[in-house]
């Protein structure tokens, strides 16, 4: 048995897969595959209204806010937010906590005033900076709540008087939020919601449409809107087995059952980084991700030797991003207890041979 551990594309329930693969053969006995079925067809606009109710269900979306089902991961919303929300010769603030926090302050300063409030690089990013001010006059405040190769995270909602504009790529369906205190969320699918190639954005609607920039269409949210994620041809397979994930989380009981699923994994695999004399974890502790837990060896040499004795024991994805180096497991909610349990259960294997 595989347990996968990789960062994203994420790991996703058998029971998805299952019921995906026949939709690949037979899509709700249409005689067609859901990987051709016109994404005009009453049945696949029943499957984009499915998956936003579900969206709005899980999350408890409020009227007023927008959902939409995109494409090009979070990287062309680094472009499509400040092109949506910032006014011309106005300035926005944001967060630097890793490298997507980064990337999306890059994009922002092409769009206009960027005010970088706090930047936690000068510790390769293994925490999260706590003191610093919003500009009273900043259009929003933007930040990344995960940092999937840091293996930060931050679960306290920034205090801001403008308006939060949030990441969650890598978090997004993984604990409760309140929707209201955000003006603009965006997600790529691939951690949690469903695979790669569709993009989930929350938008507030009353924030739209005051810039005064003439956008070309395409990155401007409201045509979106109006057609209902069908815009352009929208990502069809990818809609289609979100939905199928976000119903298998539903059936669970949902975000709130799922966040206390995370919590114990979580806690169960530092547990045991903390105390196996050979590991070390890498983030501070107080902004330890449960998404993506990042830990090295204490003597690097080791490193090779783990990893191979990870692989013999079905455990895929676990080599650190090159920026950390070491290792990362990413625990997204479709990873049960049981691979949890098998990676702490191959660290302390690794411990007694190495005594």
């Amino acid at each position: 048995m595989k347990h996968n551990f990789g960062a994203g594309p994420c790991i996703l329930p058998q029971e998805v897969f299952q019921e995906a693969s026949q939709a690949i053969l037979n899509f709700n006995d249409t005689g067609l595959s859901i990987l051709e079925i016109s994404h005009r067809s009453k049945e696949f606009e029943a499957v984009v209204a499915e998956t936003e109710r579900l969206v709005r269900e899980l999350l408890a979306v409020p009227q007023g806010y927008s959902i939409l089902f995109l494409q090009g991961g979070a990287s062309m919303q680094f472009a499509m937010v400040p092109l949506n929300l910032l006014p011309e010769g106005g300035k926005a603030a944001y967060l630097d906590t890793g490298t997507w926090a980064s990337k999306a302050i890059k994009e922002a300063k092409k769009v206009g005033d960027v005010a970088v409030v706090a930047s936690s690089a000068d510790a390769n990013y293994n925490y999260i900076p706590k003191a610093y001010g919003i500009p009273v006059d900043a259009a929003y405040f933007h930040y990344t709540s995960n940092n999937t190769i840091f293996g930060t995270e931050i679960f306290e909602t920034p205090i801001s008087t403008a308006p939060l504009v949030c990441d969650m790529s890598s978090d997004i369906l993984s604990r409760k939020i309140n929707v209201a205190d955000y003006g603009l969320i965006y997600a790529g699918a691939q951690k949690n919601m469903g695979p790669a190639g569709v993009t989930l954005v929350i938008v507030k609607d009353d924030l739209l449409g005051k810039t005064g920039r003439t956008l070309p269409t395409i990155f401007d949210y409201q045509p979106h809107i109006a057609a209902g994620s069908m815009y352009n041809t929208p990502p069809v397979f990818s809609i289609y087995v979100s939905m199928l994930n976000l119903r298998w989380l539903k059936s669970k009981g949902g975000v709130e059952v799922i966040e206390q699923e995370n919590i114990i994994k979580a806690r169960t695999l530092y547990d045991e980084i903390d105390r196996n004399p050979l590991f070390r974890g890498t983030a501070v502790p107080e902004d330890r991700s449960r998404m993506n837990v990042t830990f090295v060896m204490e003597d690097k040499v080791h490193e090779d030797a783990f990893l191979a004795l990870a692989k013999e024991r079905g455990l895929v994805g676990l080599k650190g991003h090159r920026s950390v180096g070491g290792f990362r497991a990413s625990i997204y909610n479709a990873l049960s207890i049981t691979g949890v349990n098998a990676l702490v259960d191959a660290m302390q294997e690794f411990e007694e041979k190495n005594k």
